[in-house]
Order: C-alpha cells, then structure tokens, then sequence
C-alpha cells in the first residue's frame, strides 16, 4: 500500500509522521533541547572501571558518564559483532557465525582492556533512558543509504529481511566485490534490487565520512564529539523512505530545500517527490494527525470490535493487559475470545511502533481454551511484529500463558518524550483518596496537639479535604481542642495538592 511521510518542522521541534493507506504507522519526535546522540563517535575519557560489573563509565561531554559494557569492546583479531544480534537491519544471514558468537564468552577481563584516564573512541548505541546513562560500544558503523559501513571488519552481511535466496546472493557478490581492505560491509534491506553502480556510489560516500572521522579522532583531545549522525530531516530520506513511499510534505521551507539538496547530492537514484505545504491550516490537523498523537498518552487502547487492551509503561518493562470490553460476540465464548486477541494482535504491534516502546513487553492475553486458538494469535503477533522497523519478536508464552516479546529500544519511548512524572503522585499513577488525606491529618494533629498546649494549629489543605475535615471529622477536632487546649482552624487552599497539606502551630492572638 502506497505510503507518505508527512514532516511539520519548526526551530525547536521536528514531528515525522508515516501515513500507511491514511492511517499513522509510525511517529518520530526531535526536539532540539534533546537531540538524540544515537549513533554518535565520541573521543572519551574512562572514568571508572568497574570490575565486579565487567563496565566502565566513560565521559564523553553529555551531562551524564556513559555505560560501557565488557560484551562491547571491541577486541582485535576477534570474530565477535555483538551489535549485529541487536539490529535487524544490520543482522547478517549467517547460521554457522551467530552460532561461534552464541557460543563465545567474553574471556578477557575488562580491567585488562582499558584503564581510569584512558582515551577511548566509543559510540552510542543506546541513548540515555529514564536514570540510564548513554551505552557505548567500541564497535563503530556507519549507516548510509543501502550500507552499512564497519571499520576494523574483515566481514560482509545481508539483512535478514531480504529473503529472495538468488538476490541475497547476487548481493553478497557484490559487497566482496567493492569490499575495502579492513572495511565490513552489510547491505540494508533497501539495497534489495539495487544494482553494483548505486551500491559502490554509496560505499563511496560513507568511505569519504569515515576519512573525516579517522582525521578528527587524531586531532581531537577527550571528550570531543567526532562524528554526528544525521539529524530527523536527513535521516528521513536515508532510513525512513522506503520503494513504496510516494511523496514527502514538508511545512518548512528551510528544510524542504535541505531535503531537496540532499536528494540531489547523495540520493539522486531515489524517486520520491517532496512537496512544501503553504497552508493556513497546520499540516498535522489536515490529516488529523494531531488527534492521534494526543491518544498515544491515554493508557486505554479500544479495538474495534469493542474490546480494548491497556498499556502499562513501567521503567524495566511494559504489562499490555487484553480485555472483551463491551464486545460480546455473536457465535460462542471462545470465537469471541479468539477474535479479541487476533484483534489485539493487530493494534498491539501497531502501538509498540507508534508509541516505540522497546525492551520487555509482557502480554496477557484472555485465555484460550483450544490450542489451535493460542496457536493462530501466536502466528498472527509474529506476523504483525516483522513490519517493525525495529527488531522485535516473541519469545516465549509463560506457563500463566503471558506472552513475552522484546522489541529493540535505542531512544525513549514517545510518551516518555511528551510527558513527566505527575506532580501530585509523582509519578506513580495513583494518588491517595481525600479519606486517607484527612486521617493523616488527624494522625499528625494528635501528634503536635500534646506539644503546642495552648497555641492554634493551622490546618492548609485542598479544599476537598478540607471539607471532608469539616463535615465528617468535627467531633474528633471538638475532643482534641478540649483534651489539649489547641485551636484547630481549617484553612482551604485551592493551590495545594490533594495529597499535599501543611500543620503550622502558632500562639493564639
């Protein structure tokens, strides 16, 4: 189905937005207060090895040291590419190798590979999330249109998505053809069809970077950034834009001529018309575009049929809860059953890309009784989650019959990036009921009452509780003033949490 890619750019946020037959598919952010480093070379400075973790923390001129693990060092004459198992795009075809590197244990101590003050040239593999430092890796690629470019390797790869046999192996001929001395290659899944001139054009083009990068290593003194990765504009072209994408509208005028610079200059063979949109009427609203992006907050999910499922974000991990909702089916329970989860299959996939949520999603389906049911779900998620750009996959059903999929996490989740932790729970989701406000008021006056004899207690707290102290707890003030001789007076504040609350003791006028 043909796609468009709509970009809404302004000085402080980039907003990319990818039209599947009308409907968003997926949502990219960039905001320049908080750029992505992601594939950034830095020249670093190792500030701790740890060796009871096997990492070291590396200064690299963020705001925060860096992760190191011992896994993503690179060692000389080692056939380990441990980034290759990370990245469907970038994962090599190759049984008899991914078996040599399962089987590999990293042999040499980490404190044997590097040392506090030590320089170090690093790459980020995963930008900082939530209280996560930036990860590094020694192992350095540099992604161009239809390859990507491994410095140090003497190895060639093919992405996984290319299925065609003949193809994958035209173009493996190819790479060892134009292969550089001490130079890696793999063909990105957009290489399929391309032929050996485009391909060695591209080669060309990430071989002058990585010149630039060598000169800018030697020169530069630790921390120093020495490669940036394209940002949003750029990359939309160069990642984004697949065969099937029809146009580009962009509502920038400053960046459409970038893109159409870029297209000239170092994607002339890609045919892709990119438009410039002049109207009144925000890009993002046209095409509804906003609404959607305002749902991608809302923890409650409807599917069609009427059932829904709830996504719950967590730091570690993200529970996806399956329910029937208001849908109850027209056969028998278990063909309602079958055609939730089926459904929920569909928008769950949908939502790990339009949310790009990453690391560890448990899915707790409703419970199939048929086997053959379980079965064709299963079969169905898989199939949904090999459209992701990023890698994910099932890995295994739980014996409760939770399902457990990983889906590769480089940046923090679209939500993460809106949104921040709620003043009033702080973050929790909940926040105490205005009952347990006011009889932990009462706790803490029955504390201070015995001390402060003779003094007025102040009482500041949200109105709704504040009310709730007088209507319902006015007897127990009543006794507390008699026993201790205080004055309690209730004061509402409409600027107070409804947790939030303040006691001031003071003597009497």
């Amino acid at each position: 189905m043909p796609k468009e890619i709509l970009v809404n750019s302004n000085a402080d946020e980039v907003r990319v937005a990818v039209l599947d037959g009308g409907n968003i598919s997926e949502l990219f952010i960039e905001r320049i207060n908080k750029k992505s480093v992601a594939g950034n070379i830095y020249k670093g400075k190792v500030v701790k090895v740890l060796p009871g973790m096997q990492s070291a923390f590396v200064e690299i001129g963020l705001h925060k040291a860096a992760f190191l693990h011992v896994a993503d060092i690179y060692m000389e004459n080692s056939d380990r590419v441990p980034f290759l198992d990370d990245d469907s795009e970038n994962q090599e075809d190759d049984e008899e190798g991914s078996k040599q590197r399962e089987a590999q244990k990293v042999s040499t101590p980490i404190e044997e590979l590097i040392s506090e003050g030590q320089e170090i040239i690093v790459q980020v593999a995963k930008d900082a999330i939530a209280t996560k430092g930036a990860r590094l890796t020694t192992h350095l690629t540099i992604p161009g249109r239809y390859l990507v470019l491994m410095p140090g390797y003497e190895h060639i790869g093919i992405s996984r998505k290319i299925e065609d046999e003949e193809e994958r192996e035209r173009l493996r001929e190819v790479l060892i053809d134009i292969k550089p001395a001490g130079m890696g290659l793999i063909a990105r899944t957009v290489s399929g069809g391309m032929s050996k001139e485009d391909l060695a054009l591209d080669l060309q083009y990430l071989s002058r970077i990585w010149a630039k990068v060598s000169a800018t290593m030697e020169q530069a003194s630790a921390p120093a950034l020495v490669y940036e990765d394209h940002d949003l504009i750029f990359k939309i072209l160069r990642d984004i834009t697949t065969k099937d994408v029809t146009r580009i509208i962009i509502d920038n005028q400053a960046d459409f001529n970038k893109m159409q610079t870029f297209l000239k200059d170092y994607l002339s063979n890609l045919t892709v018309d990119i438009e410039l949109y002049c109207s009144d009427v925000p890009l993002f609203d046209l095409y509804n575009v906003e609404i959607e992006i305002n749902r991608i907050l809302d923890k409650k999910v409807w599917l069609r049929s009427g059932g829904s499922i709830i996504i719950d974000q967590a730091e570690a991990l993200t529970v996806i809860d399956v329910n029937t909702g208001k849908y109850v089916g027209k056969r028998n329970f278990d063909d309602t059953i079958l055609k939730t989860n089926l459904e929920a299959s569909r928008e769950i996939a949908h939502q790990l890309k339009m949310r790009n949520i990453g690391g560890i999603i448990i899915v707790d389906f409703i419970d199939m009784e048929r086997v053959e049911d379980r079965e064709k779900v299963l079969t169905a998620l898989e199939q949904y989650l090999k459209e992701d750009r990023a890698k994910a996959s099932v890995v295994n059903i739980s014996p409760l019959g939770l399902v457990e999929i990983t889906r590769k996490r480089v940046q923090e989740s679209i939500a993460r990036m809106m949104s921040e932790p709620c003043p009033y729970c702080d973050g929790r989701g909940v926040i105490k009921s205005r009952i347990t406000v006011c009889y932990e008021i009462m706790r803490h006056l029955r504390r201070l009452a015995p001390d402060n004899r003779g003094k007025t207690i102040i009482v500041e707290a949200h109105p709704d509780v504040a009310d709730l102290l007088l209507n319902h707890e006015s007897e127990a003030i009543d006794d507390m003033e008699r026993s201790y001789g205080v004055v309690v007076r209730i004061q509402s504040d409409g600027g107070f949490g409804h947790e939030h609350y303040m006691l001031t003791p003071t003597r009497r006028p």
